[in-house]
């Protein structure tokens, strides 16, 4: 799996005073990109009709080519029941521990075949923001004489892009859907709304050498799947926040142009590999932005409260009926610590790399916060998305559990809240009328020297 985002390079700061009659000045070279271009028809005719800034017909093709080749396309038919026992199970055991109750409408046992062509709509809406401004960006960045000489082979241009990026994805999918052990693993509603999926054969491979029963891991994982449907079927703000997000971080995407001519030296249009090898060379590395950094730590700190809070209800709803729920618990975390498929994907995605350190950090705020306020409080943080915890909070769980506890008190009696800020501004101001007062209608000495 490529490590490598979706992006462009920095400029070389040698090229940076070169002039138009210098070698290499002009970042394009019109014979060479025409040969380039002209052999591609070939290539694309074994790619499908896919259309856009991605090719997920190649994606899509080139997962399940190698997911067959890793023998991970099935599973024994009894195990679909299995999964459905375990998620019915598991839910029973978070109504008492959630205010949020069921979003599981379906319980499903998944292949890595079934992971890839069930997801595959979701990972388009998050790859094609970011893509459709790399593509956009190397046409606004081509100089005008560069276009009129391009002409239709321009939409080959972008071709050409969308097999680079839907070869990127293809693999990263078939790395994902060969370790994934249910759809919601990398933090987001992958899969279709309601639809509790769990991957038996990736479970079964993951739980050997854990030394537990393959029955407590299936349900302690179906726990975690039904806390996470819970979530993102009544918290209906949370979906398309995770997905503006990623659009903002690709709105500021910017391009060098001088990366084109680069990439055209290192792809030979007869060998579609070596799109992906130019890919990984590190020509396309992104330009990451103030305005993108401000957004990627936002969704890393929503991603860290989902699942933290999962983490903290899952933990209540079966630490005293799993007998290895803790132990389960710290290998989960010790799997995503470690560069688990979710870090490699956003990385690949985004450039974002997910810090454990926040997950622990929200879910030892959400465990605070229904201590001190009770599981219905703790849940009615989701009902607004300013309600929600930021990075800065993350820092400080005590500081937002007593903030939360004092704006609680005044949406619950409004009038009382009022009467008390006012009582409180009149005693800290110097000109509040008390009996010691020497304002102006004070009949103290003060005023009889006024008067004169």
């Amino acid at each position: 799996m490529s490590d490598v985002p979706f992006g462009f390079s920095p400029q070389d700061p040698d090229d940076r005073d070169r002039k138009p009659q210098e070698p290499g000045g002009n970042p394009f070279d019109f014979s060479q990109l025409g040969a380039m271009l002209s052999q591609l028809g070939a290539m694309f005719s074994g790619a499908g009709t896919s259309s856009g800034p991605v090719n997920y017909d190649l994606a899509k093709q080139i997962a399940l080519q190698q997911l067959a080749g890793k023998g991970g396309m099935g599973f024994a038919p009894d195990q679909s029941g299995a999964v459905a026992d375990a998620v019915h199970l598991a839910e029973m055991w978070l109504d008492p521990v959630t205010a949020l109750p069921a979003g599981t409408t379906k319980a499903e046992g998944w292949s890595a075949r079934d992971w890839v062509e069930r997801t595959l709509p979701t990972w388009q809406r998050l790859c094609d923001p970011v893509a459709r401004r790399m593509s956009g960006a190397w046409v606004e960045a081509m100089p005008a004489e560069a276009k009129e000489a391009a002409g239709p082979l321009l939409s080959m241009l972008g071709q050409m892009g969308g097999m680079a990026f839907g070869s990127q994805l293809g693999g990263a999918l078939a790395q994902l859907g060969s370790e994934v052990l249910t759809s919601t693993e990398v933090g987001l509603p992958l899969g279709p709304e309601g639809t509790a999926a769990l991957l038996p054969a990736n479970i079964e491979k993951f739980t050997e050498g854990l030394e537990r029963p393959a029955s407590e891991v299936l349900v302690f994982l179906a726990a975690r799947e039904a806390a996470h449907q819970r979530l993102f079927s009544h918290v209906p703000w949370l979906r398309q926040r995770l997905l503006d997000t990623v659009e903002e971080f690709a709105r500021g995407i910017t391009v060098d142009t001088s990366a084109l001519e680069q990439l055209a030296g290192q792809v030979d249009p007869a060998n579609p590999a070596s799109i992906e090898e130019a890919m990984k060379s590190g020509v396309l590395e992104p330009q990451t932005t103030p305005e993108q950094k401000a957004a990627l730590t936002r969704l890393e700190t929503l991603l860290a409260l989902v699942e933290g809070w999962v983490d903290v209800v899952v933990a209540e709803a079966v630490t005293e009926r799993l007998p290895g729920a803790e132990a389960l618990r710290e290998t989960l975390r010790r799997r995503r610590a470690s560069g688990g498929p979710a870090e490699q994907t956003f990385a690949t995605l985004v450039g974002l790399e997910l810090r454990p350190r926040r997950h622990r950090s929200a879910a030892a705020l959400w465990k605070l916060l229904g201590d001190q306020q009770g599981v219905e409080q703790r849940d009615s943080v989701w009902e607004h998305p300013d309600l929600v915890p930021t990075a800065e909070d993350l820092d400080d769980p005590m500081e937002f559990v007593e903030r939360f506890g004092q704006t609680r008190k005044a949406l619950e009696d409004p009038i009382a809240e009022l009467e008390r800020t006012l009582r409180d501004t009149s005693a800290d101001s110097p000109d509040s009328d008390s009996p010691d007062s020497d304002g102006p209608d004070s009949d103290g000495p003060e005023a009889g020297k006024r008067e004169d």
